[in-house]
C-alpha cells in the first residue's frame, strides 16, 4: 500500500509543495514546529533513511540545503535545523526547520492546529525565495 507521502506526491492528498524534481519533493508539514517547517521526501518509497541509495541520500541533502537557504531568506531564523527521525511515516524524509535555538527541535512543539492561511503564507515565502535564488525546481 502506498505511504501517506506517496499519496501526497501523487496528488491524492493535498500538499503545499515548494520543490519538485525528478527524484524528490519538498512540502510543508501540516503540524509545523515553526513557520516554514518543510519535509524533503524522495519520490521512491524507502522506509528507512539508512536504506537509501547513497546518491539519493546525497540528493535529499542537496534539496534540504536549497530549501534551508530559502527558509533563511524567508524567515531570518538563527539557523536551519534538520531532523531525520522517520517514525511517523514509513517513507524516508528530512525535516527542514527554521530555528532560533536547539531547544526548538522538539516535536512536542509542533502545532497541529496551524491555520491554512499561515501554511499558505509560509509556502509562498519559501517559493518566492527559491525563485529569487534562481531555482527552477519551485513547485507551483
Amino acid at each position: 500500500m502506498a505511504t501517506l507521502f506517496t499519496r501526497i506526491i501523487a496528488g491524492e492528498l493535498p500538499g503545499r509543495f515548494v520543490w519538485r524534481d525528478d527524484r524528490a519533493v519538498a512540502f510543508l508539514t501540516i503540524a509545523p514546529i515553526s513557520p516554514g517547517h518543510a519535509l524533503v521526501v524522495p519520490l521512491e518509497e524507502v522506509d528507512h533513511w539508512v536504506d537509501l541509495d547513497p546518491d539519493l541520500a546525497a540528493h535529499l541533502m542537496i534539496v534540504a540545503q536549497q530549501v534551508g537557504r530559502a527558509q533563511m531568506a524567508a524567515f531570518a531564523p538563527n539557523r536551519i535545523g534538520l531532523i531525520v527521525a522517520g517514525l511517523e511515516v514509513p517513507h524516508a524524509h528530512v525535516h527542514v526547520i527554521p530555528i532560533d535555538s536547539e531547544a526548538e527541535l522538539d516535536f512536542g512543539r509542533a502545532d497541529p492546529a496551524a491555520s491554512e492561511a499561515s501554511l499558505d503564507d509560509a509556502a509562498d515565502r519559501i517559493r518566492a525565495a527559491l525563485r529569487a535564488a534562481g531555482r527552477s525546481e519551485v513547485a507551483e
